[in-house]
């Protein structure tokens, strides 16, 4: 075990959120512990119990942090994308590239690990923080609708596919089959949906179609 590590006023919390992270990411959230947690960040078995009321109050820390991680992602990659279809298909590959990157990380911030994510909100609003460069896009590419409701429709049907593409992505399930030179499944699919949702919302007169 390693030695106890001495720490600056503020900096333990953190740290203790990083040895979960890394171990999160090694070995799944079921197998973390107070005990491991402290011994990776190289404190007392007890420094935890300072900071977090348990397990699950540590295990939404992390999921809160990988929330507003993600949200970062997305609004910087949504900044830099052009508008329209580009900056749809580019949304979804950044938050599948985030999942596949911290797979257990994301598993936790979807549910794995915690018995009810209604207790933290905080969890809650970091979640809704990371869908925000969505709903915005949308609504930035098409300025001139006024029917909310169809660009909120829009954005939750964009999250959907790209949350169940990232899960297929992690599973393994994507696992590359076609040949180099073509765009992997994940971006074919993203671009399907793109030109859909755009006719969708534009109509055939190039106008915002109302939402039933």
């Amino acid at each position: 075990m390693k030695e106890p590590r001495p720490y600056h006023h503020g900096d333990l919390r953190r740290a203790l959120i990083a040895a979960a992270t890394e171990l999160l990411e090694r070995e799944g959230a079921e197998a973390l512990s107070f005990r491991a947690v402290a011994r990776t960040a190289g404190v007392s078995q007890s420094a935890p119990y300072n900071h977090f009321s348990g397990k699950e109050d540590l295990l939404a820390t992390v999921a809160e942090a990988g929330f507003r991680a993600l949200a970062t992602s997305q609004a910087e990659t949504a900044a830099h994308a052009p508008a329209g279809e580009a900056r749809m298909i580019a949304l979804g590959l950044d938050y599948i590239g985030f999942a596949a990157d911290h797979p257990q990380l994301y598993r936790l911030m979807f549910g794995v690990g915690v018995a009810d994510w209604h207790a933290y909100p905080h969890v809650s609003e970091a979640k809704h923080a990371s869908f925000a460069p969505i709903r915005a896009a949308l609504a930035g590419d098409f300025p001139s609708t006024r029917d909310t409701a169809a660009i909120e429709h829009a954005a939750v049907a964009a999250w959907g596919l790209a949350h169940g593409l990232a899960m297929l992505r992690i599973d393994g399930s994507l696992a590359r089959r076609d040949a180099p030179d073509k765009p992997p499944a994940e971006e074919a699919a993203l671009r399907l949906f793109a030109r859909g949702l755009a006719h969708a919302l534009a109509g055939p007169s190039g106008e915002v179609e109302k939402s039933p």
